[in-house]
């Protein structure tokens, strides 16, 4: 829990006896390798923060392929959350790709802390303004930034994720075939 509260307190100020409050709707648990946090089609009931791992946020088009979407690292807070919020089906999977550990926020826990944490609602539109400027980055980047700047951009993001992630999903977040990743990657190794 001890991460749990530093990346609480680096969004807001919360006394001893909030976080205390807080953490008692909150649970550790950890999912293997491969596990699936919350299923394309399923309502989102939790907000996770990854205290070690990494998962990645995908979904599945109606032709049957997986595109990945996002990556969460540790000690950051991840959830699908138009599901989330909206109570509907969620447009994403959410899957461990390495163990991973997580503290789970129930809906009731988000519920409490809006209402009763003195800075609650700073910490929820803190969440959602970094994954809406995420968002916002992201789709600029698709459309404005060539493969490569979108490869370089991304190690940018998601320190070492390069030697965490295999390759064909590194390709399907930056919007191209594994074959065009490895020609990019041997133009680099090229160049140096």
């Amino acid at each position: 829990m001890d991460a749990f509260f530093a990346g609480l307190r680096q969004l807001i100020t919360i006394s001893e006896e909030e976080a205390a409050q807080f953490a008692a709707f909150c649970a550790p648990q950890s999912f293997a390798k491969k596990a699936i946090l919350n299923q394309q089609g399923e309502v989102c009931n939790e907000v996770f923060f990854i205290t070690k791992g990494l998962l990645r946020v995908m979904l599945v088009d109606l032709n049957g392929v997986e595109h990945t979407t996002h990556f969460a690292l540790e000690h950051q807070f991840i959830s699908n959350y138009t599901s989330f919020l909206e109570q509907s089906p969620s447009f994403y999977t959410m899957q461990a790709l390495e163990p991973l550990e997580v503290i789970v926020i129930p809906r009731a826990a988000v519920e409490w802390g809006y209402a009763n944490l003195q800075e609650g609602q700073k910490l929820g539109r803190l969440i959602a303004e970094y994954y809406f400027t995420y968002l916002d980055h992201r789709i600029h980047n698709l459309y404005s930034k060539t493969p490569k700047e979108r490869y370089d951009i991304m190690g940018d993001l998601f320190p070492n994720i390069h030697n965490r992630v295999p390759q064909h999903m590194i390709a399907s977040y930056i919007g191209i075939t594994p074959v065009h990743l490895s020609r990019l990657k041997r133009a680099d190794l090229a160049k140096a």
